[in-house]
């Protein structure tokens, strides 16, 4: 797969949230979290992982057939991104904050050989995991890249689809990642999101405690 990169000129946003947070500091806070779930997936979270979480989010048995368990059992979304619409044969599908790539490889059964799936993440560890199951079970149409939302590697109207599994609500800086869903979407694509919603306003003192923004 060979991508032709887009340049632009406008600059990343202050590396500091609006509540005083350091956006490198959350950033590796984040992947320390996630790190952990792909090292020692069995340890235990304080949220759901692996296969039973598959089983709560509903994911068709079927999805997961030929899908290493190294891959399943750090699974740690939020949802069930494939119930939003159909992705199909020759799609050209994102998958944001992909983890271990249980969705990229959900995605890459779908798009078939004809398809592409990217998935892209900024935790190291979970990379090593997802392109260590793809050197196993093969599956060209997909490759995996470092990377934040806020600025995807990948050209200006791309992605026929873009799935996303609980990772929106770790952007530091939301308004730009989903600025830069829209820049990579063609014109007809679609968001496929599953997230957290809160459903009232967070506290500022919240937003400063970096604990809460891991997951």
């Amino acid at each position: 797969m060979r991508f032709v990169m887009s340049l632009r000129a406008e600059p990343l946003p202050e590396q500091v949230t609006p509540a005083g947070i350091k956006i490198n500091d959350l950033r590796r806070a984040i992947s320390r979290e996630y790190e952990a779930v792909a090292k020692t997936p069995q340890k235990g979270f304080h949220f759901h992982t692996g296969r039973r979480l598959t089983e709560i989010v509903e994911y068709e048995q079927e999805w997961l057939e030929g899908i290493p368990e190294s891959v399943i059992e750090s699974f740690a979304g939020t949802g069930n991104p494939f119930a939003v619409g159909e992705i199909v044969v020759g799609d050209n599908v994102v998958d944001i904050g992909c983890g271990a790539g249980i969705d990229s490889f959900v995605a890459a059964q779908k798009v078939g050989p004809s398809g592409r799936v990217v998935g892209i993440d900024m935790t190291p560890a979970m990379l090593h995991k997802a392109r260590s199951a793809q050197e196993t079970i093969g599956c060209d149409q997909v490759r995996f890249e470092h990377g934040v939302m806020e600025d995807l590697p990948i050209p200006d109207h791309w992605a026929d689809v873009i799935i996303s599994n609980g990772a929106l609500n770790l952007a530091p800086d939301k308004t730009r990642a989903l600025q830069e869903m829209h820049r990579v979407l063609t014109p007809e694509g679609r968001l496929q999101i599953a997230d957290i919603i809160v459903q009232k306003k967070v506290p500022e003192s919240a937003k400063r405690k970096i604990d809460l923004w891991t997951g």
